[in-house]
């Protein structure tokens, strides 16, 4: 572990800036000798790296996208295939997956991104985690979480996702004292719990460092997810952001307040439509630059989510900055009978009730060409349903079309094969 790099984190803002301006520089000249891609866009636009002088400076280069990842893999690739250790990728419910190589440097990286991560979640030495999703099917996260609690010293007990009856058994043979979890699928725990007669006070976990989903809202209250646990778990919960692309995370400290930049790993911009800065505190699209990656770093790497920075100091004494929830996809923004929306907030209506067991939003086009808003459902009762119809008008003024399903039918829409992630919500309007 890097004690002078976390000591960073509480440097001052000039400090820190100063350390990511050296380590950019770094990272624009090596991409600048080693990546085609890149080699082809700074010829294409007249850039010469070494006139980035500071982070501001970043603006006059061009955006990454994620099409440009799809079209161009190998390209992005600095290193050749005798220097990659292990091929990660991305989940693909975006499209096409992206294969993402990393050298011996680059899982280095990985561990120590995420050792520091869980140390600002609470997490060390003397724990156990549980660690409750996959390692496998080049899922990048599984193996990060696998790294630094490594890294950290901790013990780890690898139960992998799904097999709700095995985890419990695990916890209380096994007496972890955290769990990386995703939030619904600790309320379908929960669930399983409280109808088996496990005495949910007296268990050894403490903490659960949530992943996948967001357990908070922009204002950082708890949604209803986030509710939902609390209800019957009285553990502390961590909120955790990250991607493959950046294979860095932000991460909650005990505060709650938004997860914590990591400047020695990454730069983060949050840019409004006409891709400018925006105001702390105001959403935008999450831009990213990564530093000290080996095998493939991007520059101005455009996630597509939709946060806000917050630079307020935090109580935990940090003075890096803090992501706040993501508050849905740039690609999935919704204009529905004059109102603006994202996914996420209509996730949060549907956890809000223990009765719905599974559901997908679908976004369809109208034949007037207006965004119509479908969600598919399980079977519930006609009370049940008034309740939701209600929920939605008080939370988003407008009332999607509610459709109902039988469960195994909603499980084939939902679990795709050869995608690992649950697809919640799917955007049909191209088929229109």
């Amino acid at each position: 572990m890097n004690e002078s790099m976390e000591s960073l984190e509480k440097q001052s803002p000039e400090k820190i800036a100063a350390y990511q301006h050296r380590a950019l520089t770094e990272q624009l000249k090596y991409v600048a000798e080693k990546s085609g891609y890149y080699q082809a866009v700074f010829r294409e636009h007249h850039i010469n790296v070494e006139d980035i002088q500071s982070i501001e400076d970043l603006a006059s280069l061009p955006f990454t996208t994620k099409d440009d990842l799809q079209k161009h893999q190998h390209e992005f690739y600095c290193v050749g295939k005798d220097k990659i250790i292990d091929y990660a990728a991305t989940s693909g419910t975006q499209g096409q997956p992206v294969t993402i190589p990393q050298t011996d440097k680059d899982l280095e990286r990985l561990a120590y991104n995420e050792a520091r991560s869980l140390r600002i979640a609470g997490g060390s030495g003397e724990d156990i985690f549980q660690l409750t999703t996959t390692i496998n099917k080049q899922f990048m996260a599984g193996l990060a979480y696998f790294l630094g609690i490594r890294l950290m010293g901790a013990g780890v007990v690898r139960v992998g996702s799904g097999a709700i009856p095995l985890q419990w058994h695990t916890i209380l043979n096994m007496k972890p004292t955290a769990l990386i979890v995703v939030p619904s699928f600790l309320v379908k725990m929960i669930e399983y719990a409280e109808k088996n007669g496990i005495d949910l006070k007296n268990i050894s976990v403490k903490r659960a460092v949530c992943i996948g989903e967001p357990i908070r809202r922009p204002d950082f209250e708890l949604n209803s997810l986030g509710r939902r646990i609390k209800q019957s778990l009285d553990i502390d919960l961590y909120s955790t952001y990250a991607s493959s692309e950046m294979a860095t995370a932000f991460t909650e400290c005990e505060a709650g307040r938004g997860g914590h930049h990591q400047p020695d790993l990454i730069i983060a911009e949050i840019i409004d439509e006409q891709g400018r800065q925006v105001a702390d505190g105001t959403p935008g699209e999450l831009v990213i630059t990564t530093l000290g990656l080996e095998a493939m770093p991007l520059v101005r790497f455009r996630t597509g989510d939709i946060c806000a920075r917050h630079s307020d100091k935090c109580s935990c004494g940090r003075n890096t900055f803090r992501l706040g929830p993501v508050i849905g996809r740039k690609n999935q923004m919704i204009k529905y009978k004059g109102t603006t929306l994202y996914p996420p907030i209509i996730f949060d209506v549907l956890n809000a009730f223990s009765w719905i067991k599974a559901y997908q939003i679908q976004l369809r086009t109208d034949a007037l060409g207006n965004d119509e808003i479908v969600v598919k459902i399980n079977e519930i009762t006609v009370v049940e349903l008034d309740m939701l119809k209600e929920e939605f008008g008080s939370k988003l003024r407008v009332r999607p079309v509610i459709e109902m399903m039988a469960m195994d039918e909603l499980h084939k829409i939902i679990f795709k094969e050869g995608i690992r992630k649950p697809v919640n919500f799917s955007d049909l309007r191209h088929l229109n």
